[in-house]
């Protein structure tokens, strides 16, 4: 069985991501770079990460005009990461430049394209933080049109709250891959994300790929609260 665990290197330093990506390459699958770690050390540690064989999950969700993110997006799979973050919200031609740009340099290079996923709304959201942005409508209503907006641009992946995985399954093509944050075993205090569901909860709802962050790196033992993680969903 493939490893669903990514494991969020969401720390300050280079030395630090290294040193906890070199603990828990056994346990995990894949390793995901986010924007304090990419913006402190820069693609240096992307190249690093790779280079230990392990796949990364570059996390900047892009959202800009199509132009921009179609570069940006061929930077990164220039880096050779297997997956990488664009915004839903920035509409289909944005989307579709995206993908495209990831096909076109993923052959020029002779790789396989890394999976382009749509972000449709962030963990840390609700219902009332949507209309407070002039969003109206429930949450599981705007990840279904964002997602229904991503498919047919042609992405191959999503990102979503584990709590819409089995709502947006019958939405979406059978092969398309839910990458889930906001994943909690419920020893955690209370933070920012809002909807939450357990490691097991969010796979037997149909995620394809976990997302973990706290949970692993804020654990005092951060290899062995990934195994457990990793017991619990096998």
């Amino acid at each position: 069985m493939r490893n669903p665990i990514i494991a969020a290197l969401d720390v300050p330093t280079a030395e630090q991501a290294l040193k906890l990506a070199g603990d828990l390459a056994p346990a995990v699958g894949a390793f995901k770079i986010g924007s304090e770690l990419f913006t402190a050390a820069g693609p240096d540690i992307v190249k690093k990460i790779r280079a230990t064989g392990a796949s990364v999950f570059l996390d900047l969700k892009f959202h800009d005009i199509p132009n921009t993110v179609a570069k940006s997006v061929t930077a990164a799979v220039q880096l050779d990461v297997q997956m990488l973050t664009v915004h839903t919200s920035g509409g289909f031609e944005m989307l579709r430049a995206a993908e495209q740009a990831a096909g076109e340099i993923a052959r020029k290079l002779g790789r396989v394209p890394p999976l382009v996923l749509g972000v449709t709304v962030l963990t840390s959201l609700d219902t009332p933080a949507l209309r407070e942005i002039g969003l109206d409508g429930n949450v599981e209503s705007q990840v279904r049109r964002l997602a229904t907006i991503a498919t047919r641009a042609g992405l191959r992946g999503l990102v979503c709250s584990p709590q819409e995985v089995a709502q947006l399954r019958p939405y979406i093509p059978p092969a398309m891959q839910l990458v889930t944050p906001g994943i909690r075993t419920g020893a955690e205090k209370a933070d920012d994300q809002k909807r939450t569901l357990t490691p097991q909860e969010a796979m037997q709802a149909g995620a394809n790929w976990l997302v973990i962050g706290r949970p692993i790196y804020a654990a005092e033992n951060p290899r062995a609260a990934a195994e457990k993680i990793l017991e619990s969903i096998s």
